[in-house]
């Protein structure tokens, strides 16, 4: 009975983690569509999803589900979660391979062009829309799926991700509008 509580929690973070990595990603990929006119597949993976979002996602999650009725309390932390991780996320891919994915050396109240004040805004509200709004729908939802096709969706995804980090972590996503040099200013992650 343990095992099956265990494999469900960890269904449940797992279609969580690429639900919120594939919403950051149609974000990125909308955000540019309608400011360069394009569609850029953002950041270091190629599938439809942009890991920072969904680590992001979970973290907020995690640490927060129980201030669900506590609006504001999850605006100023999931502001200061993201913008953390955001920072952190920038340093650690410019040192491992040299490339900086987001720039926001132009915008106003920014550190090092790593983050930056609307960044950090836009964050509160979208932790605090996965946090008071999201999260209630999604866990109605999850419940009505079988947990056999949950665990199935789960481990698909998971070999996709995995076979997708191993070709990136040699071959990183790193074409026009997607990475940036320094002094350009760039989307939210």
């Amino acid at each position: 009975m343990k095992r099956k509580s265990t494999i469900d929690r960890f269904t449940y973070y797992v279609l969580l983690f690429f639900v919120t990595a594939f919403a950051g990603w149609l974000w990125e990929v909308l955000l540019f569509f309608f400011t360069e006119h394009a569609f850029i597949n953002r950041g270091v993976y190629e599938g439809p999803y942009l890991p920072i979002y969904g680590a992001g996602g979970l973290l907020l999650c995690m640490l927060f589900h129980r201030l669900r009725h506590k609006p504001l309390s999850v605006f100023a932390l999931s502001m200061l979660t993201c913008t953390v991780l955001e920072y952190l996320t920038s340093f650690f891919l410019e040192r491992k391979w040299g490339v900086r994915w987001w720039d926001y050396s132009g915008h106003f109240l920014n550190l090092n062009g790593r983050v930056c004040l609307l960044g950090a805004v836009v964050f509160g509200l979208g932790g605090t829309a996965l946090i008071c709004l999201f999260l209630p729908f999604y866990e109605k939802l999850y419940k009505q799926v079988s947990p056999r096709w949950r665990t199935v969706a789960a481990l698909l995804l998971l070999l996709v991700f995995i076979v997708d980090g191993a070709r990136c972590a040699m071959h990183p996503n790193t074409g026009t509008g997607i990475s940036y040099s320094s002094g350009r200013s760039a989307s939210f992650h």
